[in-house]
């Protein structure tokens, strides 16, 4: 009798967990329905009460008025450009760096370290005028290369990578490797890195989210509308076309898709990350 009352108690436990997590799905995924709904209806439409929830017939023509308004693709290359190589050189750099304090022992480790945590604390935008002056003097203003050499050292990425390595990477393996005659850029390359592949892939899904929705550094540093990112350009729809919502929907929708996909193809090396951290050597 106990164990009957148990199982119903625990099915009933999981239909509740299972309704809940269905709301929650519900609320967090109506505003990315919402999204393209609007990018389907014009103006008058999206602005219309009782709201509308069903797509409309609008999608090409506001898609047609987008690629009329601003050369949009040609901002989109942009901003994949700038947001896939900063990717990838970070991830090298932060990841070297994590690994050295993590693995390493050398002079002044211990203050390095603090001090790359202090600078954490400040604010991005006490870096534009000072970092706008450096940018001048290199002669990079309005070239992408200012958008992804000065973001190439993440403090954070250094941290995470650090925290990960100490927790993951045994130095027993190391030691294997030492004895093999491997350098020490071998040991990170042979041995740490491959372990460090699930932190890797989380820590590159945030940046390239920083970096692709960065808006303020690139508004600042670029003045062609050629070399404008995404995020930049879009908002040059302000103004006469700010009436055609539809439109600016569209450019939106088509801004967000790159991110979800990217989600959708290494969620599970999150969750891989999230689960290889949480357990302790």
């Amino acid at each position: 009798m106990q164990k009957t009352v148990d199982s119903k108690g625990f099915s009933l436990a999981k239909v509740l967990l299972y309704i809940c997590l269905c709301i929650w799905l519900i609320f967090s995924v109506f505003p990315f329905y919402w999204l393209i709904v609007m990018s389907t209806r014009g103006t008058s439409s999206i602005f219309s009460y009782p709201p509308k929830l069903l797509f409309g017939h609008m999608f090409g023509t506001n898609l047609h008025d987008l690629l009329a308004a601003i050369p949009f693709f040609q901002s989109m290359w942009n901003s994949l450009l700038v947001a896939g190589v900063s990717t990838i050189l970070t991830l090298f750099f932060t990841s070297l760096a994590g690994f050295s304090f993590a693995k390493f022992d050398f002079p002044g480790k211990k203050p390095l370290f603090w001090a790359l945590l202090a600078t954490m604390m400040v604010p991005g935008q006490m870096n534009l005028v000072p970092m706008f002056t450096i940018m001048k003097t290199l002669h990079w203003v309005d070239h992408l290369t200012a958008l992804i050499v000065p973001g190439l050292a993440s403090a954070f990425g250094i941290f995470w990578i650090k925290q990960f390595s100490e927790s993951s990477i045994h130095d027993d393996l190391l030691n294997a490797g030492r004895i093999d005659g491997c350098s020490n850029f071998r040991l990170y390359f042979n041995v740490g890195l491959p372990i460090m592949r699930p932190s890797l892939a989380a820590l590159g899904i945030f940046l390239f989210m920083g970096a692709w929705n960065d808006y303020m550094w690139p508004l600042v540093v670029l003045n062609t509308p050629s070399h404008y990112t995404l995020q930049v350009m879009l908002s040059t729809l302000n103004g006469i076309y700010t009436e055609n919502y539809g439109m600016v929907m569209v450019g939106t929708l088509i801004a967000v898709l790159p991110l979800i996909i990217l989600f959708a193809i290494f969620s599970r090396k999150i969750m891989g990350s999230v689960a290889i951290g949480a357990v302790k050597s």
